[in-house]
C-alpha cells in the first residue's frame, strides 16, 4: 500500500507539474509574446488613425536604427521640426501591442511647437527585433540608448520623454536610471505603478482566470525568467521613481478601467522631486488626449515651460 500510495502521489505530482508548465506557457503566450497590431484594427479615435498616417507619410520621416546592449536591432522614426536649429527633442513611447506610428497624435503637436520627435519601436514591436514584451524593464535601457543617440547628434539637446500606458511605465523606469543633464522632463500618461499589481487587477476581471492569481503569476514569472531572461517582479515603476531626479508629470483618466488612476496617485506620492499629477474627468485608458485635448496639452506644455524645455 505504501508503494502504491507513493506511486500515485508521484503520478499526481507529475500531472500537476505538467499542468503547471502548460498553464505557464499559455500565460506566457498571452502576456509576454508581442502581438503585432493588425492594419485593419480600429483605433480609439479617428484622430489616432490620422496621427498614424501623419507619421507614415510625413516628408521628413526618417527610419533610424541602433544596436541595443544585447545587440538586437532597434528601430525608430525620427522627424525634424521645421525649426531645424531647435535643440528640443521629444522621445515618444508607445504602449503594448502598438508601435511607433501610434504616437503620431503626440508627434504632430510637438512638431508644431518646434520640437524634433523620435518615435521608437519598443523591442518586439514594429520594426524592432525582439521576441518578448519587456513591460519597461529592458526597454528602459533601450530608451537610454536613444537618449544618447540624440546627444551624439546634438550635445545641446533638451530632451523630454513622453510615454503612454506601457510606454509610460517605460519612461518612468528610465527615470530611475542615472540620466544625462539634457533630459529635462518625463511625462507618464496612464502608467502602472507595479507590474504584479497591474496583472492582479487585469487577472481579476479576465474570463480566463482559473487558477488563483498568486499561483498563475508565479507560473508566468517562472516561464518569463526561463524564456525572456528577466524577473517580472523587477518591473516596478514605483521603485524607479523613488530614485528619480528628473521632473515628472503624471496624466491619467479617472475612469480608466485597465490601469486604475490610483496607480498614478501612488507614483506621484513616491516621487521625491518635482512632480505634478493631472487627471481627466470621465476619461478611460489613455483617453485624456481625446476627451480633453486642450486641457491635455495645457498640462503638458505648461509643465515643459516650468522646466525650461521650451
Amino acid at each position: 500500500m505504501a508503494k502504491k500510495g507513493g506511486f500515485l502521489f508521484l503520478s499526481a505530482a507529475a500531472a500537476l507539474a505538467g499542468a503547471g508548465v502548460f498553464a505557464g506557457s499559455r500565460l506566457y503566450k498571452d502576456t509576454i509574446i508581442p502581438k503585432a497590431r493588425a492594419e485593419e484594427e480600429p483605433d480609439a479615435s479617428e484622430l489616432v488613425t490620422k496621427g498614424r498616417f501623419f507619421v507614415r507619410n510625413h516628408p521628413g520621416h526618417q527610419d533610424v536604427w541602433l544596436d541595443a546592449i544585447d545587440l538586437i536591432k532597434l528601430h525608430a522614426v525620427y522627424i525634424e521640426a521645421k525649426e531645424q536649429e531647435s535643440h528640443s527633442y521629444a522621445i515618444l513611447v508607445h504602449g503594448i501591442h502598438d508601435q511607433s506610428e501610434g504616437m503620431g497624435i503626440y508627434a504632430e503637436h510637438y512638431l508644431d511647437q518646434g520640437v524634433h520627435v523620435l518615435l521608437p519601436d519598443l523591442r518586439g514591436y514594429g520594426k524592432s527585433e525582439g521576441s518578448y514584451t519587456g513591460y519597461g524593464l529592458d526597454d528602459r535601457l533601450d530608451i537610454m540608448e536613444w537618449i544618447y543617440w540624440i546627444l551624439r547628434r546634438d550635445p545641446k539637446a533638451r530632451i523630454a520623454l513622453h510615454g503612454v500606458s506601457m510606454g509610460a511605465a517605460t519612461v518612468l523606469m528610465t527615470a530611475g536610471e542615472h540620466l544625462p543633464a539634457g533630459v529635462l522632463a518625463v511625462i507618464a500618461d496612464s502608467a502602472y505603478s507595479d507590474l504584479r499589481d497591474e496583472f492582479a487587477h487585469v487577472y481579476a476581471t479576465s474570463p480566463k482566470s482559473i487558477l488563483p492569481f498568486p499561483a498563475a503569476f508565479e507560473l508566468l514569472r517562472a516561464q518569463t525568467k526561463a524564456r525572456a531572461g528577466y524577473d517580472l517582479d523587477d518591473v516596478s515603476p514605483v521603485r524607479a521613481v523613488a530614485r528619480a531626479k528628473t521632473p515628472i508629470l503624471y496624466l491619467h483618466g479617472d475612469a480608466d478601467r485597465l490601469i486604475p488612476v490610483s496607480m498614478s496617485t501612488k507614483l506621484y506620492e513616491e516621487t521625491p522631486g518635482k512632480r505634478k499629477l493631472a487627471t481627466f474627468r470621465g476619461a478611460d485608458h489613455i483617453r485624456g488626449i481625446l476627451t480633453d485635448p486642450e486641457g491635455y496639452w495645457e498640462q503638458v506644455d505648461g509643465f515643459l515651460k516650468e522646466v525650461s524645455f521650451f
